[in-house]
């Protein structure tokens, strides 16, 4: 059960995590991976106090298209899975002090599994939480400037962009995926997709004509 007293008091010292802006330039390398299963669940969702209310399948349905979105580009030689469980959120509330209402917040539960291996990668599952960006639109709350489901998207975006960096330490420190020696390795295809995407691209004015 996630203890929510704790978890707020941290959200406030928690900076945000991430946007999707990034999602059309070269992903970061992460050596041999590739995304197998993604699953997502979430038996143990707990609501926040002053929280909008939100239900388990639609946090499945963003944690599950955000995480596709991030990790669906990389095309590395093995594959692996992931198991997250989505635990406790807040979504802000309209209509509240800004003193009063909590930032938008997100904790969900990693496992990774090395898919031909049929193992683990980490014994414990990895939390992660996030909290909202902080914006011209979040800086008097969110609750009075986005829907319910906009706020659900970017903390879904955010997750993501979170656990990518948190795989990242784990490639280049622990070793996984093949570490750094497989980022070296696949650093010439790497360039050279990056190049491929670029070409297909079609020049801003051809794609406002179109």
């Amino acid at each position: 059960m996630v203890r929510f007293a704790a978890f707020l008091g941290l959200c406030a010292l928690l900076a945000a995590c991430g946007t999707a802006e990034d999602l059309d330039e070269a992903p970061v390398p992460l050596g041999d991976f590739r995304l197998g299963h993604n699953i997502v669940v979430a038996p143990n969702l707990t609501k926040g106090p002053l929280s909008r209310e939100a239900s388990e399948e639609e946090w499945i349905a963003a944690v599950t298209k955000a995480v596709e979105d991030r990790f669906g580009r990389y095309e590395g030689e093995r594959f692996y899975n992931f198991g997250i469980s989505v635990e406790g959120y807040v979504l802000a509330q309209p209509g509240l002090p800004v003193v009063a209402s909590p930032r938008s917040a997100l904790i969900v539960r990693l496992t990774v599994w090395d898919d031909a291996a049929q193992a683990k990668l980490n014994p414990e599952p990895e939390v992660v939480t996030v909290t909202e960006a902080l914006s011209g639109e979040t800086v008097v709350g969110s609750g009075l400037t986005q829907t319910r489901e906009r706020q659900i998207e970017n903390l879904a975006i955010s997750a993501a962009k979170q656990i990518e960096r948190w795989l990242v330490r784990q490639n280049r420190w622990e070793g996984w995926f093949g570490g750094r020696g497989a980022n070296r390795r696949r650093a010439p295809q790497a360039a050279a997709d990056a190049a491929r995407a670029q070409a297909e691209t079609p020049p801003a004015e051809v794609a406002a004509a179109e």
